[in-house]
């Protein structure tokens, strides 16, 4: 471009011709010397050379030739100057452009190269061509770097060296050549246009935010250095680095107009500082709310801390990370913190252990363990001055003094340092945890955390950990989940997909193969949907573990369409402080429908839907289990449904709205069924007929109700004759209360349809 024509910028000093008044023999300042009338200078109209020029006699040690004319300078603007020069006599001095440089107040500007490179003149008659390149940016051929503080300058030329010689200087011109660094026509303002210096100690954030000022919708260039930013720094206009820069862990760098990993790639040199960097903004500026990784692999020698990294404890509005790879790389910052110390739990105060030894060393966010201690209870906070620990849930037979053990696993993104976080979502990312590490830890509280379409890669320890309760209304689709230990056998396998403190998680249509278990959640109002989970393993009459354990009695769950491969569904109240039945809800509130249920090679005593009570009194109330289909491939198994009683059995005479209908059962030995019918014949006259439910009512349970007897054909007595009678029932009969006797007011026989149910139906 050409700002004398773009802008109407005079750029050109005035000719020699116009009057010597008009030249400065001082710095071109008003009020300063001119060559008029000195002896040392005169023009010379006629030249075989030159059509006009300065006859200039060398009396000072530098003799100055300054225009008085104020030539204008901008940011991003090049400016050639140029004399032609020839020595006539005497001492052959030496020639450079010059000149002075002002600021918007009429000051110097010293800051600026105010004189370009020496040319010597070498012979008398030899036209000498003398020329610097003026400009703003610290650019390859720019001759005298003025950066962006001055407004105009007065150009010219030096003599220096010897005194006494005579030179002829022909007409001075200044040409903009702007062009030879960037055209107009390209859509782009570079920083060192600007006075980014790119040295990678100078504070170059002034420069920037002139050259972001400067673009008004065009793309900042960040050409090749490294550039240091000692503060916050936001790009309002598209950004393009060729160079690097390099901030404080504690300042952020806003692309706003392209946000992405891409770009902060680029900006740090490096996919890690700037997947970093670029996460550490997506909490701050709101013109995004999405972090497009572009698909790139990223790999994290450490846990990511990201409340640490964004120096906030409480986020509150949706962003997303999207489309991309983060890889554990191995290395110590991935080794579990394990510890064991002394403690004393009391059933009074159920959430919290007292006296802990050592507990400074104890990392929040540990899982705890030890005798009485359900599955998945974590440190949610601790006082080391009051020698306290907050737990998550309640321990289950752990009263007294005790020594626990203390796990703190290494999420490769660590979101726990959050108090709140609201609303946020990872989609298409995929967590290569290699062995090493485990996948994400939740926030302490929040609500929709949402992870969707994501692959979670030999998961260490845990893929999706809630150590409080950041995991209300949790959602997981469509995501696949590969564990580390897989080739374990399954009795011994100690990953977990995710476990969930709070309500209202919603896990659908994902993938599970060979954890320890695919969920544990102490919530109520679960919805899994969908789900393929696979806890199998290659032996033959196998072990195997609950696929998810619900740990709240009454959890007001359902399961539709799962498939549930070579696992099950356990109800558990391990994190109850007080696991005895004492007029609460019991084991219930559950929906399990449309479901596929399958085994192979496991032991006959395999069931795919258990109940585990932790103390004596509970029953089962408000059981739904219909239309499912339950296969076991090779060998039979005993019963589909059955009662864990490590600990203690249920209250058969108790049980509740318990309805088992409709289902499918392959390899099964005892089909589950209530109401149950059943078709008992009599072929010997009596007055008490036993029907017997074969143990066939769900988990075993007791013949609790009769609620139809229908007679198929004549009830007859002994001479063959047709009794128009009918019978009452007397419930919960025989060993285990297996048989509903049918009374009736004489002996008689025939055949009748008879109608058990195992519960009380309200």
């Amino acid at each position: 471009m050409n700002k004398a024509i773009t802008q109407g910028l005079v750029l050109m000093p005035p000719p020699f011709s116009a009057g010597l008044a008009l030249w400065s023999r001082e710095d071109g300042l008003s009020g300063q010397g001119s060559y008029l009338a000195q002896p040392n200078a005169a023009y010379v109209p006629a030249d075989q050379d030159f059509a006009g020029c300065l006859e200039l006699q060398k009396t000072n040690a530098v003799q100055k030739l300054r225009c008085f004319q104020a030539i204008p300078c901008q940011p991003g603007m090049y400016l050639r100057v140029t004399a032609r020069v020839k020595a006539i006599s005497g001492a052959l001095p030496m020639v450079r452009i010059a000149g002075w440089a002002g600021n918007g107040s009429g000051g110097n500007v010293g800051s600026a190269d105010q004189v370009g490179p020496d040319v010597a003149l070498t012979g008398y008659g030899s036209v000498m061509v003398v020329s610097a390149i003026i400009g703003s940016g610290n650019r390859p051929g720019v001759d005298m770097v003025w950066g962006t503080a001055p407004a105009f300058g007065h150009f010219g030329v030096d003599l220096t060296g010897p005194t006494g010689g005579v030179v002829r200087i022909d007409d001075i011109t200044i040409e903009d050549v702007t062009d030879v660094f960037h055209s107009e026509m390209f859509d782009f303002v570079d920083v060192r246009d600007f006075g980014a210096v790119g040295d990678g100690v100078s504070d170059d954030r002034a420069a920037f935010d002139a050259a972001d000022a400067a673009a008004s919708g065009k793309t900042v260039v960040v050409s090749p250095g490294v550039y240091y930013i000692a503060s916050h720094l936001t790009f309002e206009n598209p950004v393009q680095f060729e160079g690097t820069i390099v901030m404080p862990d504690s300042q952020r760098l806003a692309c706003t107009r392209n946000y992405n990993l891409d770009t902060y790639a680029a900006a740090f040199g490096s996919e890690l500082t700037g997947f970093k960097k670029a996460l550490q903004v997506l909490f701050y500026f709101t013109d995004h709310v999405t972090l497009d990784m572009n698909g790139r692999r990223v790999e994290l020698t450490a846990p990511i801390n990201v409340a640490a990294l964004c120096g906030l404890t409480s986020f509150s509005t949706r962003r997303s990370l999207v489309n991309g790879n983060l890889v554990a790389v191995p290395g110590t910052a991935w080794s579990t913190q394990s510890m064991t110390a002394l403690a004393t739990y009391a059933v009074a105060n159920p959430l919290m252990l007292t006296g802990v030894a050592n507990i400074a060393a104890i990392p929040v966010g540990a899982r705890i363990s030890g005798t009485g201690v359900g599955r998945e209870v974590y440190v949610t906070s601790k006082n080391i001055a009051a020698s306290t620990i907050t737990l998550s849930q309640p321990l289950w037979a752990a009263a007294g003094t005790r020594t626990f053990t203390f796990d703190r696993y290494a999420y490769m993104l660590d979101f726990s340092g959050f108090a709140v976080l609201t609303r946020f979502q990872i989609k298409e990312v995929e967590f290569s945890c290699a062995g090493i590490a485990s996948g994400i830890n939740l926030a302490l509280a929040g609500a929709i955390f949402d992870v969707s379409e994501c692959m979670f890669g030999l998961v260490k320890d845990r893929a999706i950990t809630s150590t409080a309760e950041g995991c209300q209304d949790l959602h997981i689709d469509r995501c696949q989940f590969f564990s580390a230990d897989q080739g374990q056998l399954a009795q011994n396998r100690n990953s977990i997909v995710f476990n969930a403190n709070a309500n209202d998680i919603k896990i659908r249509n994902n993938r599970s193969s060979r954890f320890g278990h695919f969920g544990i959640v102490a919530g109520s109002g679960g919805l899994f949907a969908g789900n393929h989970f696979f806890g199998g393993d290659d032996s033959s009459n196998g072990i195997r573990r609950a696929g998810v354990v619900l740990t709240l009695p009454s959890s007001k769950s359902f399961f539709t369409g799962n498939y549930i491969d070579n696992c099950f569904i356990e109800l558990s109240n391990e994190h109850d402080a007080a696991p005895d039945y004492s007029n609460e809800f019991s084991f219930g509130s559950l929906t399990v429908t449309g479901n596929v249920f399958t085994a192979q090679n496991v032991v006959a005593w395999f069931s795919w839907i258990v109940i585990t009570p932790r103390g004596p009194g509970h029953f089962v109330s408000g059981l739904s289990v219909t239309s499912n289909v339950f296969y076991a491939r090779s060998g039979d198994i005993d019963r589909a449904e059955s009662i864990d009683t490590s600990y203690a059995t249920l209250a058969f005479n108790s049980f509740r709205n318990v309805h088992f209908a409709q289902n499918t059962f392959n390899g099964v030995v005892k089909r589950a069924l209530s109401p149950m019918l059943i078709e008992h014949t009599q072929n010997t006259e009596s007055d008490t007929w036993a029907v017997n439910s074969s143990n066939l009512l769900p988990f075993g349970g007791r013949a609790r109700n009769v609620v139809a007897v229908v007679a198929e054909g004549a009830i007859t007595n002994g001479a063959g004759v047709a009794q128009f009678v009918t019978p009452y029932a007397q419930v919960e009969q025989g060993v285990g209360g297996q048989f509903a006797n049918l009374k009736w007011p004489s002996a008689v026989k025939g055949r009748v349809q008879v109608t058990l149910r195992v519960d009380n139906p309200a």
